[in-house]
């Protein structure tokens, strides 16, 4: 006897259930109002687009990461613990009709609920310092019918995806906020309104201490500064060693200088930048900002 090359995973048994744990946690959005907001904000082409867009999350929790994985939602018996459940090619045609807009009624979304599951848990009610991340990323697509889809600066077609994460020493990280953005956008085009936005989310949800901003060179402006100190928060901000920063940097005496650690640190090849396990590193040539009053 000798194993076989090919191998497929599966079940037939109606009374199976592959992923019960979704259970408790779809109820558990359900209970914050998941289904409500997404009535409310979703501009719906059916009556059931409200179902499809619950159901692609509740795929993408389950582990799926395209359209024909969301096929486990009707595997054995997970028709009988949740209703509405669509099949893969119904979900790929609510995808395929989501725009730009879609995606700013989703983050709408995302962000109330992650304040009504903040007060019904806890998960990000602290006290101490609360870390408000920001930055962005290129991802590739295909088709030059895809909406918003440029050449950046990566000179690759695709989507600018810019996320704000709520973290701290017990709990996170979150996303506060979503933007899907042209390819060709800059990092900080409509950042300040970004920060404004994850402030008031973390509030919402259960933040009472004070509140840290920090953000790359991309971000380096004063409208975004200018942002987090509206609101009450500090800020960590990184700049490029320019000839008027090398200037500044010249006049501070050797003693001023405070080195910042970074436990346990792995440098990045890809991303040419040291990565610690409880906050990123800075490398290359920036230089880390720390302001605050």
């Amino acid at each position: 006897m000798k194993a076989s090359h090919i191998l497929r995973r599966g079940h037939d048994d109606a009374s199976l259930v592959g992923v019960a744990g979704l259970v408790p946690v779809m109820r558990l959005a359900q209970q914050a109002g998941l289904h409500d907001l997404l009535v409310e904000h979703l501009t719906a082409r059916t009556s059931t687009d409200a179902l499809k867009a619950a159901g692609v999350i509740a795929g993408m929790l389950a582990g799926a990461d395209s359209i024909d994985d969301l096929n486990m939602l009707r595997h054995g018996a997970m028709t009988q613990l949740f209703d509405g459940v669509r099949a893969p090619s119904t979900y790929g045609t609510f995808l395929r009709s989501a725009t730009a807009g879609t995606a700013a009624q989703l983050q709408a979304v995302n962000s109330r609920l992650l304040g009504r599951l903040g007060q019904a848990t806890g998960m990000v009610a602290v006290e101490g310092l609360t870390m408000i991340d920001i930055d962005d990323t290129i991802r590739e697509v295909h088709g030059y019918q895809k909406q918003a889809a440029r050449y950046g600066h990566t000179r690759q077609l695709g989507l600018n995806i810019q996320l704000a994460t709520i973290s701290s020493d017990t709990t996170g990280p979150v996303i506060a906020g979503a933007r899907l953005r042209r390819g060709n956008t800059t990092s900080m085009n409509g950042a300040e309104q970004m920060v404004t936005d994850a402030i008031g989310c973390a509030g919402r949800a259960g933040v009472t201490g004070q509140v840290m901003v920090r953000v790359d060179a991309g971000y380096y402006a004063h409208k975004v500064a200018s942002a987090a100190l509206k609101a009450g928060a500090w800020f960590s901000m990184t700049a490029k060693q320019d000839t008027a920063v090398k200037r500044a940097i010249a006049t501070i005496p050797e003693e001023a200088w405070t080195a910042i650690e970074y436990p346990e640190a792995i440098y990045d090849e890809e991303q040419h930048r040291w990565i610690s396990v409880n906050r990123p590193g800075f490398g290359g040539d920036s230089v880390s900002w720390f302001r605050s009053w």
